[in-house]
């Protein structure tokens, strides 16, 4: 039986965003070969339109709670004081673009970066914005899939050795595939499927091939019960699993002792950041990942001295290492909430939710860097102009990967989907 376990972080509404999820069929444990059986049927009625697939990478980090755009990259030094905060701009080494003063190392390399600063998004506690295009309200009706879930659905037909999406941050509505089906949630290493990527203590390849051929005689059994068909080709969906457990790609990448003890060192504290690059070069389509805890109604400026350092060295040392492999084009990279943070102040020195403005940090993947897209009002409080919603950032990052957010899937009443309902990308990115 496979279990995913999400992450068991509060918020201030009290939710808790932890999915414990239990996959079963006909009673019985939904193994790895399941899984890729389901997958690959499933990749069967895919639209027409997706035979042209792109082999890009997409690395979608998320900050829970709702960062504070007017302490990251959108500072107002000449609002007033219950507006400005305790921090200061910095200039980066692209000549007009500012960024906060706990960004040193980005700031030093922000010709390889870029960020939106007049994102309207939705006041809900919750991923699925950001991570599907909808927003909650909506998705627990329309079920819409996330991105990952995209990539997923798309890549059903490649090897089975390497997952297509992998989430680092466990599960939750935003990682869901929605009507795409249970075969395209992501990979959680964190969780007990980990344990399909490495051999049991004592079982060799040979072993493990005796049990494969016991199974198969379970699955005939399977096979009389099951109506639908899946179970046909069970062998070949089999040797997929296998694959993936002996082929020990992605075991490799989650294990980071195998990288150079120097470069470990750089990633101290933000080791995730490290997996998650380690994954898109083993072939991963998507990763997402979390760092902090940003939902701060009181010291907001207290808890960001902490945390802004960490997503500094985090994001500097992933856009760096991917340069420096040539993966620069080849791996879009990602960074937002769920919302921003009120511009005033409140009396608690804590910001709390915002949802008329908010920022994202975006790189790779072939857009255009070094700049700043958007701008909000002087005092941060709604964008100033060039207003641009959550669905057309992520439009911009599908077509970084390829795909055409115009696609359509079928949900589960047959009728055929979009992607992303507002498709317009922003232009100034796509340079």
């Amino acid at each position: 039986m496979l279990r995913f376990l999400g992450s068991s972080r509060k918020f201030c509404d009290g939710a808790t965003r932890r999915d414990f999820l239990q996959i079963g069929a006909f009673g019985a444990g939904l193994t790895l070969a399941d899984m890729l059986r389901l997958k690959t049927a499933s990749a069967a009625a895919t639209n027409k339109k997706q035979a042209s697939r792109s082999q890009k990478s997409a690395i979608m980090i998320y900050l829970p709670g709702g960062p504070s755009h007017m302490d990251m990259y959108d500072l107002k030094p000449e609002a007033p004081v219950e507006f400005k905060g305790e921090f200061n701009p910095i200039k980066t080494n692209v000549t007009g673009v500012e960024i906060c003063e706990h960004f040193p190392m980005q700031a030093k390399m922000w010709d390889k970066l870029s960020c939106v600063r007049s994102i309207v998004s939705v006041d809900e506690h919750s991923d699925s914005l950001v991570m599907t295009g909808y927003p909650d309200r909506v998705n627990r009706i329309a079920d819409h899939p996330c991105a990952g879930s995209v990539i997923s659905k798309l890549r059903s037909g490649n090897s089975g050795a390497v997952p297509p999406f992998v989430s680092l941050r466990g599960m939750s509505r935003g990682s869901e595939p929605g009507y795409l089906g249970i075969a395209h949630r992501p990979f959680t290493p964190g969780g007990q499927g980990n344990s399909n990527l490495r051999l049991a203590n004592g079982v060799t390849v040979d072993r493990l091939e005796e049990r494969k051929n016991l199974l198969e005689k379970f699955d005939d059994t399977k096979r009389e019960i099951d109506a639908t068909g899946t179970m046909v080709g069970m062998d070949a969906y089999n040797e997929k699993a296998l694959e993936m457990v002996t082929a020990g790609v992605v075991r490799d990448a989650l294990d980071i002792r195998k990288e150079d003890p120097k470069v470990v060192e750089r990633y101290k504290g933000v080791e995730s950041f490290l997996t998650a690059r380690r994954l898109v070069e083993a072939g991963v389509g998507c990763v997402t990942l979390s760092i902090g805890g940003w939902d701060t109604h009181g010291q907001n400026f207290t808890q960001l001295k902490r945390q802004l350092p960490i997503v500094d060295r985090g994001i500097a040392n992933l856009i760096q290492d991917l340069h420096d492999r040539g993966m620069q084009d080849d791996v879009v990279t990602v960074m937002w909430g769920e919302f921003g943070r009120t511009p005033k102040v409140n009396m608690n020195a804590g910001r709390d939710h915002w949802s008329p403005v908010m920022g994202a940090m975006v790189a790779g993947g072939g857009l255009k860097m070094g700049q700043a897209v958007g701008a909000s009002t002087a005092k941060g409080e709604r964008p100033k102009d060039n207003p641009l919603s959550v669905p057309r950032v992520l439009s911009t990052i599908y077509r970084a990967l390829g795909i055409d957010p115009s696609m359509t899937f079928n949900n589960g009443a047959g009728r055929p989907m979009y992607i992303l309902d507002e498709r317009e990308p922003v232009k100034e990115l796509i340079g």
